[in-house]
């Protein structure tokens, strides 16, 4: 029996932007120079500051595929490990065609400072495949998951480094590499290795709430600026760049709140609903197809005009470097709510916030994955099973905490959200690096 497509096997498309990134973006500077930036409001020591400029380690590996045709192909993954002092590495991995080290090394260094914002326990890790999850078959998608699993080896483990899902992976990669990595060690272990990756399906060991919890912890920040600003959601509209898990559960959860989605768009493009989008049925439909593309409830529009689209909320939920000075210029949003890593630009934030519209930045907005993702890892630990009750009211209070921490810190030093939680997460890192100093 032949595989089918991996488009038709629900696993989603990688939420991609029509726009290509502009060679010269360099993402990984555009992470440091934030932490340049968030350095010297807190004075940071520079020590810390020279650890913290580099991670601690960059694993490359190229591993062989035989394709369902018989050919063998080479292929190229990543895993860098930025910095583990307050925990294991912990992160996502992406396939797609764009991944390169230093996209891996922005990511991974963004996972340092998420853990250490949320006060969990953990450091920063990414990794990747270059590769398009979309043009291979189901059973070729399972080899090529195994094998980089198998080549990466000792490299992971539940007590060292945990990977989690993310763009052009779910649950069922996280299964594949769970399994392939218990069949690694003795048979005394395999049931306590369950923790090697997050996000895995719950009747494997994981967790209520994971695939909903980025957006879910969106929300929650959306609702404490709305609450703020004295601003109601019910009747509110907004625009979603990148419907793939992040960005379809926002809007579905939003929905229940009274907030009409009425723009989406992803790889295949740009659709605009004045009445608004039925966010459960797009949902349904990506997973299906893989893309919006084909979507029969929207009228197709450009690019251009989806990013000038009156409404009231702004989700970038694709990729990084797509609300750059011309985007930032026409938007027409009250607040930015990033559930992509590092979608704005610096030049085009500058804009945004000159503009009097409000950044819930990606490093507070969408650590509501790492959070239950910590959830999902200490129930193996356990040997229990918590509620999905337990998990939301555990995520809740965790974004709430947080969320105020750094509207009073940004309040107090007169800086941004963005410089504020990177702050948060520099000013913990520290006091743990000058309580344990340099060894030897």
């Amino acid at each position: 029996m032949t595989s089918k497509p991996i488009s038709q096997t629900n696993i989603p498309a990688a939420p991609a932007s029509a726009r290509s990134m502009a060679p010269e973006y360099d993402f990984f500077k555009v992470v440091q120079g934030y932490l340049d930036q968030a350095a010297k409001v807190i004075n940071l020591e520079p020590y810390v500051a020279t650890i913290l400029s580099q991670p601690k380690n960059e694993i490359i590996v190229n591993f062989p595929v035989k394709m369902d045709n018989g050919e063998v192909r080479l292929f190229k993954g990543y895993r860098v490990q930025h910095n583990n002092l307050l925990g294991p590495f912990k992160g996502g991995i992406r396939y797609a065609q764009m991944v390169t080290l230093d996209e891996v090394k922005a990511l991974a260094t963004m996972m340092t400072w998420k853990g250490s914002l949320m006060g969990l326990p953990y450091g920063g890790g990414k990794g990747g495949i270059k590769f398009d999850p979309r043009g291979v078959t189901k059973g070729e998608l399972q080899r090529i998951t195994r094998r980089f699993t198998h080549a990466l080896g000792e490299n992971i483990g539940p007590e060292y480094d945990i990977p989690a899902p993310d763009m052009g992976t779910n649950s069922q990669t996280m299964a594949w590499m769970m399994d392939t990595y218990s069949n690694m060690v003795g048979s005394n272990q395999k049931q306590s290795v369950k923790g090697v990756v997050t996000g895995k399906p719950v009747a494997s060991g994981g967790t209520l709430g994971r695939t909903k919890a980025t957006g879910q912890g969106m929300v929650h920040c959306l609702t404490e600026w709305a609450r703020d600003k004295g601003f109601n959601l019910e009747g509110s509209t907004m625009i979603v760049q990148g419907f793939g898990n992040v960005g379809s559960h926002f809007a579905v959860l939003l929905a229940k709140l009274g907030v009409s989605t009425i723009a989406v768009g992803d790889h295949a493009g740009y659709l605009y609903n004045p009445e608004g989008f039925n966010a459960h049925k797009l949902q349904d439909y990506v997973l299906q197809n893989g893309s919006i593309g084909g979507y029969p409830g929207g009228k197709a529009i450009t690019r251009e005009e989806f990013w000038a689209m009156k409404a009231d909320i702004c989700a970038p939920s694709a990729l990084e470097n797509q609300i750059g000075e011309a985007e930032a210029r026409v938007i027409q949003a009250k607040v930015i709510v990033e559930g992509a890593n590092g979608p704005t630009t610096p030049e085009g934030e500058k804009i945004l916030l000159d503009r009097n519209i409000d950044i819930l930045p990606d490093v507070l907005a969408n650590s509501g994955g790492v959070t239950v993702s910590y959830y999902e890892w200490v129930q193996n630990k356990r040997s229990e099973t918590w509620t999905l009750e337990e998990v939301d009211e555990k995520l809740e209070r965790a974004m709430k905490r947080v969320y105020k921490n750094v509207d009073d810190f940004a309040r107090q030093r007169k800086v941004d959200r963005r410089i504020a939680s990177y702050a948060l997460a520099l000013a913990r890192i520290e006091s743990v690096y000058k309580e344990r100093e340099i060894f030897p």
